[in-house]
């Protein structure tokens, strides 16, 4: 090639590239890879949040069952977000869940990092993925890197915790040798102990909740219960002055009993005697039954019972007596019939 020539082809890229520039060209990203995903003649574009994208650059691969279905075209940080986003081309042929979920993973031990998109396991698909849809940081996922493995293990053998491990390995040991019994006996019952409260997780809550209940009661109450406290002082510093008086009562109220049961015992025979003694009056009085409350009625209406104003027929009441004296007694005169008024003559 002469040197005219390189001249008119440099200048030629040159004049591309400021193009390019002008329309929004973002470097080596914006120059697809070669051998890259098909995008089809309408594709839709979708976003994942992702709290990590690692290694991952545009340009990146976007497979589906490892079958690259489109490109990442952006990664940016939103104003005033740690949250990165990742914009994406997904040929339009290919369909996805509206609850689809995304994870940045690698093709192999040192090979390039894709983004990997497909339906949440264990879950129904919802919906459909279209065009502007966006994956929430609570459905994407990054895996671990070779680089990382290898920086945590760098940590861990340039003075990490090796010898501290090796510490913590020779106390366990020696405080585990010859206490192999205990130490399954401890285990034993732990797991006995976990059963129990697995079993109970329902009493335990419903207790929780009820603790709850009750501290936001008092919290509602706290003037009241203040008031309370604050008016049990006076009474408590009296109780504390009057101790003594208080230990003096309960000694006399001891020595009272003893007392009583002394003398319980010692009248026992002669009160269970006098309890048989009134076994027959008592069994009399319940055969009265009716009867004595009827007695009492009459006996209070004497001597004109209602079956005596019965007998009287208009204003007079005749009344006989039968009497019989003995030998060498005075006979009362008959006593004329007298009238339960006043005013009327007798018969």
């Amino acid at each position: 090639m002469s040197r005219a020539a390189a001249v008119a082809a440099a200048a030629g890229a040159v004049a591309v590239l400021a193009g390019c520039g002008s329309s929004g060209f973002n470097g080596i990203y914006s120059i697809p890879l070669p051998g890259g995903a098909s995008l089809g003649s309408h594709p839709y574009q979708v976003t994942a949040e992702f709290a990590n994208v690692a290694d991952l650059v545009p340009q990146s691969a976007v497979q589906v069952n490892d079958v690259a279905v489109g490109r990442v075209t952006r990664i940016y940080l939103p104003r005033g977000s740690w949250v990165a986003h990742v914009t994406m081309e997904v040929n339009g042929s290919v369909h996805l869940p509206a609850n689809a979920i995304a994870q940045i993973t690698q093709s192999g031990l040192l090979g390039e990092q894709y983004v990997a998109l497909s339906a949440p396991p264990g879950i129904a698909p919802q919906g459909r993925l279209g065009n502007g849809a966006v994956i929430p940081i609570g459905r994407t996922t990054s895996n671990v890197t070779v680089e990382q493995v290898f920086g945590a293990l760098s940590l861990l053998l340039n003075d990490g915790g090796i010898g501290q491990l090796h510490t913590i390995t020779t106390e366990l040991n020696a405080a585990l040798s010859g206490n192999e019994p205990q130490i399954r006996s401890l285990l034993t019952q732990l797991d006995r102990l976990l059963v129990n409260l697995n079993a109970h997780r329902g009493d335990i809550t419903a207790a929780i909740d009820g603790l709850a209940t009750l501290s936001a009661t008092l919290r509602a109450r706290d003037r009241q219960i203040s008031g309370v406290l604050t008016q049990l002082s006076p009474g408590l510093a009296v109780l504390a002055r009057q101790r003594q008086q208080l230990v003096t009562m309960l000694d006399s109220l001891h020595t009272l009993s003893g007392v009583a049961v002394r003398t319980v015992n010692a009248s026992q025979a002669s009160l269970a005697a006098d309890l048989r003694a009134l076994a027959p009056t008592l069994t009399q009085l319940a055969d009265a039954g009716r009867n004595l409350p009827l007695a009492l009625q009459v006996l209070l209406t004497y001597p004109f019972t209602n079956q005596v104003l019965k007998d009287i027929k208009g204003d007079y009441l005749n009344t006989y007596l039968s009497v019989t004296a003995q030998k060498g007694t005075t006979i009362i005169p008959p006593v004329e019939p007298t009238s339960p008024k006043s005013g009327g003559g007798g018969r």
